[in-house]
């Protein structure tokens, strides 16, 4: 299966392993909670999804490689105890606890938080002084004397052996105590994620049109040859930087990313053309509507591949707005529901409201520590709650500028609902920019896939998507409904109310 099936395997699992029966006892026992295997080339994915389902369940997540994990480390150091058994004394070795338990406590008591995942990954290239210890702990789930806490779920990973010179085979015993779930390489199941990463639009476009160079691994006379998902994303964040900074991105860069000299090569040249593109095309000229005809004739004359690179930079360029847009509406409603729990708490006798924004800024900070610590919050949940302190602490400086709480409250409101005109005008722009990219392609693509490739990929873009069910899109329902892709996607997107603090 794919990377994006393999994760909603694992969130099944993970939900059923938390639930718990009418007593508060979890439904299935410890020694009947199977580990997951996830068996899958390296690169994939698969640590970056057990992060995605801590942050979605809302649980802990503690990350252990086992490569370098020797006998003492997990299982613990030996010491001798004095014991009394039929009232002669004893001398009895004991062990400290393990490592990767007490990691799982400390995590525990630095977040408050009780349910977790413990991830193990290249499970199966454990040392030989270690590897008779597994099998107790993945049916147990103990190290030496001491067990992973009630609430814990464990998720293993490893390479198979093609990949990885240190892996050892498991038996049977061990094999019939895993839920066992095989993942390949998948460019398409790895664009949702891509999309919400923001992957630069030079390597969606590459890949859209090179799909066999997305994942690849050779063996050479010159030894391995390889380009992984891992790889691409990495080279997408330094790209981003690279731009941003003005450094040059070149062959010697894209080569210490895409391990494959030839890949490499074709990214470099590919990767200046779509910059020429880039130059060339006027991106934001479309999207204002303001295409020259020099620009439509030339994008209606184009090869496929310099049709497809254009469709990149301008969704690239849409679809950032749409993503701010929609980041910042959903800030704003989180920010709705504090103001109105401090609306209210200004109802109790000596109220003080500079107090009571002190301590949602302060629930906020705890928030992002704890998420932190935990494992569990996305860089997307981080950004919003920075935005909500930026916000907290400006309104309680106006706040501080006035004589009494309602009158400071009255002020905070203000703000709030020009924060809120702020969105409905970025909104409208967005929306005018969307509308300007679909009349641009019914012009120049009128018989051509690029339509069909346009409503795709705002359909699986979460943000646009999202975008799009708020706040409408006449050209692309029509498109969407064309395609029978509307009621699905409806089927997934509910509507939310609109902002409004009263």
């Amino acid at each position: 299966m794919n990377i994006k099936e393999a994760k909603e395997q694992i969130k099944n699992a993970m939900t059923a392993y938390f639930t718990k029966d009418e007593f508060g006892s979890y439904a299935v026992p410890v020694e009947k909670q199977r580990p997951v295997f996830l068996m899958g080339p390296p690169g994939i994915g698969k640590t970056a999804i057990m992060e995605q389902i801590a942050q979605e369940l809302d649980v802990c997540l503690v990350s252990y490689s086992m490569t370098h994990h020797t006998r003492q480390s997990a299982l613990g150091l030996p010491f001798i105890e004095k014991k009394v058994f039929n009232r002669k004394e004893y001398q009895v070795s004991e062990y400290t606890m393990s490592e990767i338990i007490a990691s799982v406590y400390e995590t525990m008591e630095a977040t408050g938080k009780k349910e977790g995942i413990l991830f193990l990954d290249e499970i199966n290239c454990v040392s030989e002084t270690l590897a008779p210890s597994m099998l107790q702990f993945l049916q147990y789930k103990i190290f030496g004397r001491h067990r992973v806490p009630e609430g814990w779920i464990v998720v293993t990973a490893g390479n198979p052996p093609e990949y990885n010179r240190s892996v050892r085979e498991f038996d049977i015993v061990t094999w019939d105590r895993l839920k066992r779930i095989d993942v390949e390489p998948d460019f398409d199941a790895w664009k949702e994620f891509a999309y919400q990463k923001h992957v630069h639009p030079a390597v969606m476009t590459y890949l859209e049109i090179r799909k066999g160079d997305f994942y690849k691994v050779e063996s050479t006379v010159n030894g391995k040859r390889f380009v992984t998902a891992r790889g691409w994303d990495d080279l997408s964040q330094m790209i981003h930087l690279y731009e941003q900074n003005h450094l040059p991105v070149d062959e010697k860069l894209i080569i210490q990313y895409l391990q494959n000299p030839k890949i490499a090569k074709e990214f470099a040249v590919y990767y200046d053309l779509f910059n020429k593109y880039r130059s060339d095309y006027q991106v934001d000229k479309i999207l204002a509507g303001k295409a020259t005809k020099a620009i439509r004739q030339r994008a209606s004359a184009a090869k496929f591949d310099e049709r497809l690179s254009l469709l990149g930079l301008l969704l690239d360029a849409a679809t950032g707005e749409l993503r701010s847009v929609v980041e910042r509406e959903e800030m704003l409603r989180e920010l709705l529901g504090i103001l109105k729990d401090v609306k209210a708490a200004l109802t109790a006798p000596e109220a003080d409201l500079a107090a009571l924004l002190e301590e949602q800024l302060r629930r906020q900070k705890t928030r992002i520590d704890t998420g932190r610590r935990s494992g569990s919050l996305s860089q997307e949940a981080e950004r919003s709650h920075r935005r909500i302190i930026a916000a907290l602490e400006r309104q309680k400086a106006l706040a501080g500028q006035t004589v009494d709480s309602q009158t400071g409250f009255a002020a905070v409101k203000a703000d709030f609902d020009q924060m809120v005109q702020g969105l409905k005008a970025q909104a409208k722009t967005a929306g005018e920019m969307l509308n300007n990219l679909f009349a641009f392609c019914e012009e120049v693509f009128p018989e051509g896939q690029e339509l069909l490739i346009l409503v795709t990929e705002l359909t699986i873009n979460y943000y646009a998507a999202t975008f799009i069910s708020r706040y409408g899109c006449d050209a692309y329902f029509t498109h969407n409904q064309e395609l029978l892709f509307y009621e699905r996607q409806q089927e997934i997107i509910s509507q939310l109310e609109s902002l409004e603090l009263n």
